[in-house]
């Protein structure tokens, strides 16, 4: 007997469910708090609920589909997750902890492999598989919080796969991370490499999460070389649909710039940066590259990173340089690749 996965239910299904089963409806809010505020990783957990219906939930029901099967920690506290799904594929996801923040960031995967093929990125040359369903998607946080009974604060659909590439099944997870686990709009962000009919289409959304774009290089020539996506979208194109994010928000779009050695990171690049972004009110996120295995692709001196950051700053133009978490774990941005390794 297929039992019922109690997480993909709505407030609504899962009163229908309970009150089908002979309870009150009260149960169902219980058993719904247990799930998304309590962090209940079993239903024993559930104190509250009657033994007799406890039993009847074991036998007839499941919180979640999926199961962690691998957890690897950084010295630096990054946890990633390798996330089993009912079909026995995987992806992975990462939980960021920072010592002087109060703040706890998932980074979650929306497909299983990728079709976009960026050159400095793990997860496309795994191919694509499939999409994540919503539950799927927010199954991660909550594996994540039930294993280290802590509260996610901000969630970044960052991990594998192109979020807009999945776009029914991310707005749906958009709206179960926002109003079942109480996670402020404002406190997620969806990162894409530029599928630009979907930027717009994200714009006309009831709910407006920040937007990060993969940028990586400011002119057309360049970006080609590194990110097939510009092939069928270029940097024009996505600037136009930047600028009308921007007019629906009024809130500042996160520029991602993967700073690749001798390639985009020239003091060129960064005043054909400077110029791309004159008009777009935006924060710039510069990322140091990460090697991958089997890329030719080299990390950027620190001299050309900091050279680089004070010419977007003269500029006026505010700009972080991200801080390389999970490194030692294959947890860092580009790296995830939802392999499978013999854990000691």
């Amino acid at each position: 007997m297929q039992k019922t996965v109690l997480s993909k239910l709505s407030k609504d299904e899962l009163i229908d469910f309970i009150t089908s089963a002979g309870e009150k409806k009260f149960r169902a809010e219980q058993i719904f708090s247990w799930i998304w505020a309590k962090n209940a990783g079993n239903f024993d957990e559930m104190t509250d609920i009657k033994k007799e219906f406890r039993t009847f939930l074991k036998e007839n029901c499941t919180i979640l589909d999926s199961k962690i099967k691998t957890r690897q920690i950084s010295k630096d506290g990054t946890i990633k997750y390798l996330i089993e799904f009912n079909d026995g594929n995987c992806a992975e996801t990462v939980l960021m902890r920072f010592d002087n923040r109060s703040n706890l960031s998932m980074c979650v995967s929306s497909q299983i492999g990728c079709k976009m093929g960026c050159k400095f990125c793990a997860t496309g040359k795994n191919g694509f598989k499939r999409n994540l369903m919503p539950h799927e998607i927010v199954s991660q946080i909550l594996h994540a919080q039930i294993d280290t009974g802590l509260k996610i604060t901000n969630v970044v659909f960052m991990g594998q796969g192109e979020p807009l590439d999945n776009f029914e099944n991310v707005q749906k997870a958009l709206e179960l991370i926002n109003k079942n686990l109480q996670i402020s709009i404002r406190r997620i962000t969806i990162s894409t490499c530029g599928l630009v009919p979907k930027i717009i289409d994200l714009s006309k959304n009831n709910l407006l999460p920040t937007l990060a774009i993969s940028l990586h290089a400011p002119r057309h020539e360049l970006r080609k070389e590194i990110m097939p996506i510009e092939n069928k979208y270029t940097v024009k194109e996505l600037h136009d649909a930047l600028k009308e994010y921007n007019n629906a928000t009024k809130d500042r779009i996160t520029i991602e710039y993967i700073l690749i050695g001798n390639f985009n990171d020239t003091q060129e690049c960064a005043k054909e940066l400077i110029e791309y972004l004159k008009d777009i009110k935006c924060n710039i996120n510069l990322i140091p590259y990460n090697p991958v295995e089997g890329d030719k692709f080299k990390k950027p001196e620190k001299n050309n990173i900091l050279k680089f950051k004070y010419l977007l700053e003269a500029a006026g133009k505010k700009v972080t340089i991200r801080l390389e978490r999970g490194a030692d774990i294959d947890a860092a941005c580009g790296q995830l690749a939802g392999k499978i390794k013999n854990l000691s």
